[in-house]
């Protein structure tokens, strides 16, 4: 069994293979097909949403992905970060939720918020 620690850095890699293209070899090497996902806009199962993923790299091949926070606890690891689509665009805030078993991806949950060109908040949004 992982520690919490391996099962941060296993999030961290599934996500930049996935950003990178290599989609496939992400899901041999971190996900269990047995498990599930929460994304609304595609259908149930690993293999639904592992096509969604290459759909997307196909239309954004050169995405960007910044991470910002990794938390874990126990079997669950989140992945705070800045996904930008396409060169030029603010991109969006994104917060990936994955939980662990057995060494893999079980279970994952995704969401994401438009970052505004223009957003009034000082603070800024990281």
């Amino acid at each position: 069994m992982q520690t919490n620690e391996q099962n941060k850095e296993a999030a961290l890699q599934f996500l930049k293979m996935v950003i990178a293209g290599k989609i496939d070899d992400a899901y041999r090497k971190y996900v269990s097909l047995q498990g599930k996902h929460h994304n609304a806009f595609f259908p149930a199962g690993f293999p639904a949403l592992r096509e969604a993923m290459k759909e997307n790299h196909e239309q954004s091949p050169k995405k960007q992905f910044k991470v910002m926070h990794v938390l874990g606890d126990g079997d669950l690891v989140a992945v705070h970060s800045h996904l930008v689509l396409r060169p030029g665009d603010p991109g969006m805030i994104t917060v990936h939720l994955f939980r662990f078993k057995n060494d893999k991806i079980v279970e994952f949950w995704d969401c994401g918020q438009a970052i505004s060109s223009s957003p009034p908040n000082s603070d800024g949004v990281f």
